[in-house]
């Protein structure tokens, strides 16, 4: 799918593309969570209305399983982003890789991570862990990490569009399947900056999701 949407007030920034990456299954919820029900309308729905709104984002593809939308995706993450990269117009200059499963997305985090990739050309949303994490193998705790360098990881990860492509086509190329795409501009020694996100940008991958999800839309009082 592709939707283009640009106002004279957006064309003094970088033209942005985003990518919804959807073609998940998501066998962990039981059902195909994107089509699941939240706040009035469906997951999928949700994700795209918050990108269509915003001001920072001009194209959006979406690379999803081919019975159910139209771009289709690959077999695993990163072969899914390639093939919505590869669908993003010539005049992005930023292209921002989204994942369908978080609906919650703000147009705060999307400004956040699409002015932080235009000046130094990889950013991501990020929080901090709250919690002490452990390394362990077998059972047995091997060392405690320090917590004030870790990070969850979030999306939309916001790239320049030819360091993306580039990353994304050598990971293709040599068969890597990556957790995410800052991995994958990180294996060309690329650097990536960091943004702020929220702890309610949650990523949809169990049913208790959904209802943490449930509650922020009554809180926010955001039905559409």
């Amino acid at each position: 799918v592709h939707m283009f949407k640009r106002s004279e007030k957006q064309a003094e920034r970088p033209y942005c593309a985003a990518v919804v990456v959807a073609a998940g299954s998501g066998t962990r919820m039981g059902a195909d969570k994107l089509f699941m029900q939240l706040g009035g309308c469906t997951v999928i729905e949700r994700t795209l209305a918050a990108l269509d709104e915003s001001e920072w984002i001009d194209e959006i593809v979406v690379a999803t399983q081919s019975e159910k939308i139209t771009t289709e995706g690959g077999a695993d993450r990163t072969a899914s982003a390639w093939a919505g990269v590869r669908e993003c117009s010539e005049r992005a200059e930023l292209i921002a890789i989204h994942d369908a499963a978080r609906p919650l997305v703000t147009e705060e985090i999307i400004e956040r991570a699409v002015r932080a990739a235009a000046e130094r050309g990889a950013a991501a949303p990020a929080i901090h862990v709250k919690d002490t994490v452990r390394q362990a193998r077998g059972g047995r705790v091997l060392r405690t990490l320090e917590r004030d360098e870790l990070y969850l990881m979030q999306t939309p990860q916001v790239f320049r569009a030819e360091l993306i492509r580039a990353a994304l086509g050598d990971a293709a190329r040599l068969g890597i399947s990556l957790t995410d795409d800052c991995a994958a501009v990180m294996l060309m020694d690329a650097e990536v900056f960091l943004v702020e996100g929220s702890e309610e940008n949650l990523k949809l991958t169990t049913p208790a999701d959904i209802y943490a999800a449930s509650a922020i839309i009554d809180a926010r009082g955001d039905f559409l």
